[in-house]
């Protein structure tokens, strides 16, 4: 099962959100999906507008889903994964390229771990429900206002019966 997992995040890890920077390493991508998900999920690719969305499933049931999006740090782009379960609660985030020479704080599972549960009518604001990093403020800023315009795509486009 992991290497059907490692497969299919290979075939997906070229395809990043249009306009993005970089895209992900593929392995980088399918060990996020695998934490996040669990050994064995399938994912597969959905496209809505101009968006790609993975959808991730295990044996029929929908775990949720997850969106690979770039923001732009002090000066490069952080590429980031916004993983939800199939209520549109965020499961997790992760930082798939961290680019910046400083900052890179926001990786950290103590920081990365005060998203999960949150859904799109909490602030997701730093400084609010969610801590800034010292050393880290334009990182923190920019990858949360990232997780707060993935996470209301991927709430409305599950909504609207997008993601099928």
């Amino acid at each position: 099962m992991r290497a059907l997992l490692l497969q299919a995040a290979l075939a997906l890890g070229a395809a990043v959100t249009p306009g993005a920077a970089q895209s992900p390493p593929p392995a980088k991508l399918a060990q996020s999906i695998e934490r996040i998900y669990g050994a064995g999920a399938r994912v597969d690719t959905v496209h809505v507008d101009s968006a790609e969305v993975y959808r991730i499933s295990r044996g029929g049931i929908l775990l949720g889903f997850a969106a690979v999006r770039n923001v732009t740090g002090k000066d490069q782009p952080i590429t980031y994964l916004v993983a939800t379960d199939s209520a549109d609660a965020l499961r997790d985030i992760d930082i798939l390229v961290y680019r910046e020479p400083r900052g890179g704080e926001v990786a950290y599972e103590a920081w990365r771990k005060q998203f999960r549960g949150k859904t799109s009518a909490a602030p997701l604001q730093v400084g609010k429900d969610i801590r800034n990093v010292s050393g880290a403020t334009i990182s923190a800023n920019a990858v949360t206002r990232g997780v707060r315009r993935t996470v209301a795509d991927l709430t409305a486009w599950h909504a609207a019966g997008k993601l099928k």
